[in-house]
């Protein structure tokens, strides 16, 4: 390496990372050199190079037509052959249109390969003292029933994007607020009452949440009974749903809750814990964890005092009734309620209360991200801008990371109505399907009973993990079960498998990944060898990307691309049978980078790969 390029560059290892950095200043100079015109390096930037062109990276000369005087073909000529004459890392190049692609050769490839075998962490930055600390809250749930289909996709991308954040060097703690107060939880209380004569989990073999959920349907169908025949008598659908009896009944319970009833207090207890231990079961099957746990019955006392320290800043208003507002029409928004006529509070005086505490138990705190369905996106609008008026300048920080709902091919679901998707169910039905899907293709042999439940416990995860990640959260997403599991296409078993299949290959050779031998760079490398390192390369740019925005899509499908071109460089080119030492090895490192890049893509979303398939 001339001197020129080792004063841009001094350490080697950065060197075989920020290959564009280089390419960039030798372009700042070619334009300087021959057309007399300076550019900060800022200003240029590189392109992937498209599939269809020769090359790895792709500069596109409009820019610098002032300078050259001449038409865009010419202008990338000149560049093209200042940057093969002063890099020793370009081979070659081509020019389309106005677009020059540069080709790199071994020189580079091959060392900066030599620098992922040798790097456990490539592509993930460290955490320490001076990182970044983002609080993440996912999952949410309500203690009236147990978690559904849309309470999945909130775990697993909650879970995936605190991975990701973490993977780009910043001190993460996963948050759970748990909706354990409320009128709807008071819903399932009463029924249970009025109708479960003393039935429990035990006497009734049911998951705790399971047994819940089913007297918060039982509440729905005795509501619509009451407000059907009150229609009847004449009153009006909004009268009749206001004078129900249950309803009635179910205010003052929260009224009595509030204030403290031993007896209302003691049957709450009870039936949150018979919730807390189904979704304890849920939760590790799933495989979803939690750093710090918060509880709005803890919270919303809070949010009361935050609520009468606003009326005192005139930040709130209160009406006639006695029910506490905040005035947003000059902020484009409406008037919003605070805390009811009765005293008792809203989902907005809970989440006050909870934000604060939480910006006081970390005050370290940097960045707060709400991981919520987008039918909530008015609410947290309203509920970071009150924060504001409030004077909290960590509002600024806070961040709903809002997601599409969840569908099946057969439709919505509706819990009150019982006709959600119980995620329990979910599950073992990609299990059953995962054993089903593996036994038909064989791929059990040699596996104990113990061993082969164990692998369709991981395919059936791996198959739904995948499959509502590779989804932008933003986007709503249809879910299907059957095509999840599919072993060949887009999906999380196809890639299990492969990875399965690396392994296989790495130990026929009897590879020992502690005693890799360095790669030459005299090697030759074919296309497909070539392409399999290049994608290495995005890795680090994928991870930082996935991240920034805070979308686990970005790795699943960089994983796919890294998985398929493997296949192809498999069926392509002989691993075992290779008879030249020099390129067996080197495909054997090959594979084993490409195994080992798998398994941390997939760990970021929270999907185990196994060594056999």
């Amino acid at each position: 390496m001339n001197g020129y390029f080792s004063q841009i560059c001094p350490s080697k290892f950065y060197l075989y990372m920020n290959i564009e950095q280089i390419l960039s200043e030798v372009v700042k100079t070619a334009v300087s050199s021959v057309y007399q015109t300076e550019v900060e390096v800022s200003a240029i930037s590189f392109q992937k190079t498209k599939k269809e062109f020769e090359g790895d990276f792709t500069l596109v000369v409009f820019p610098y037509l002032k300078a050259s005087k001449k038409s865009p073909e010419q202008t990338a000529t000149d560049i093209g052959n200042y940057i093969r004459e002063n890099c020793e890392y370009v081979s070659g190049f081509n020019v389309v249109k106005g677009f020059l692609n540069i080709v790199l050769d071994n020189s580079y490839w091959i060392p900066f390969f030599n620098g992922v075998l040798t790097n456990s962490s490539f592509g993930f930055k460290p955490v320490n003292e001076n990182s970044k600390h983002i609080m993440l809250e996912y999952s949410s749930p309500n203690t009236n029933k147990p978690l559904h289909l849309g309470h999945v996709r909130n775990n697993l991308v909650g879970y995936s994007v605190a991975e990701l954040l973490k993977a780009n060097g910043n001190k993460v703690t996963k948050a759970n607020l748990v909706n354990d107060r409320g009128i709807h939880i008071c819903k399932s209380m009463l029924a249970w009452k009025k109708f479960g004569n003393g039935e429990t989990p035990e006497s009734t073999g049911m998951k705790g949440d399971h047994l819940v959920g089913k007297y918060y349907v039982a509440f729905d169908k005795e509501y619509k009974k009451q407000t059907a025949e009150l229609i009847n008598t004449g009153l009006t659908k909004e009268d009749a749903e206001k004078q129900a009896p249950i309803m009635q009944e179910i205010q003052e319970m929260l009224r009595n809750w509030e204030a403290g009833d031993k007896e209302t207090i003691d049957l709450w207890k009870m039936m949150n814990a018979w919730v807390y231990s189904g979704f304890e079961v849920t939760y590790k099957t799933l495989g979803v964890d939690f750093d710090k746990m918060y509880y709005e019955s803890n919270t919303y006392l809070l949010g009361k005092e935050t609520v009468e320290y606003g009326l005192k800043k005139d930040v709130f208003y209160k009406k006639e009734d006695g029910s506490v507002w905040i005035d947003l029409t000059g902020d484009g928004l409406d008037h919003k309620l605070v805390l009811r006529a009765d005293g008792t509070s809203v989902y907005m005086t809970q989440d006050l209360g909870t934000a604060i505490e939480r910006f006081k138990d970390f005050p370290d705190l940097k960045q707060l991200i709400y991981t919520v369905g987008n039918e909530q996106d008015y609410h947290f609008k309203v509920l970071f801008l009150i924060l504001q008026k409030l004077g909290y300048d960590w509002a600024k920080e806070c961040y709903h990371l809002s997601y599409g709902m969840v569908e099946l091919p057969e439709g919505k679901m509706k819990s009150r109505e019982g006709t959600v998707v119980d995620a329990d169910e979910l599950l073992q039905e990609m299990f059953d399907t995962s054993e089903q899907t593996t036994k038909e293709l064989g791929k059990i042999d040699g596996f104990t009973d113990e061993e082969a439940q164990q692998l369709y416990h991981t395919i059936g995860l791996g198959a739904l993990k995948y499959f509502m990640l590779k989804v932008d959260p933003k986007k709503k997403m249809l879910f299907d079960p059957k095509e999840s599991i599919d072993f060949n296409g887009n999906t999380g078993p196809f890639i299990q498998y492969t990875h399965a299949r690396i392994q296989s290959v790495l130990r026929k050779a009897s590879f020992n990944s502690a005693a890799i031998e360095v790669i030459k760079t005299d090697i030759a490398l074919q296309e497909k060898e070539k392409e399999l390192i290049r994608l290495m390369y995005d890795f680090p740019k994928t991870v930082e990307e996935a991240g920034h925005l805070y979308n686990p899509g970005t790795i699943a499908n960089y994983t796919y691309e890294l998985t398929k071109t493997y296949n192809q460089f498999y069926h392509e080119h002989p691993i075992l049978k290779e008879e030249n030492s020099a390129i067996k090895n080197m495909r054997l490192a090959l594979s084993y980078a490409c195994g080992s890049l798998i398994k941390r893509s997939m760990g970021l979303l929270g999907i185990s790969v196994p060594d056999r398939m």
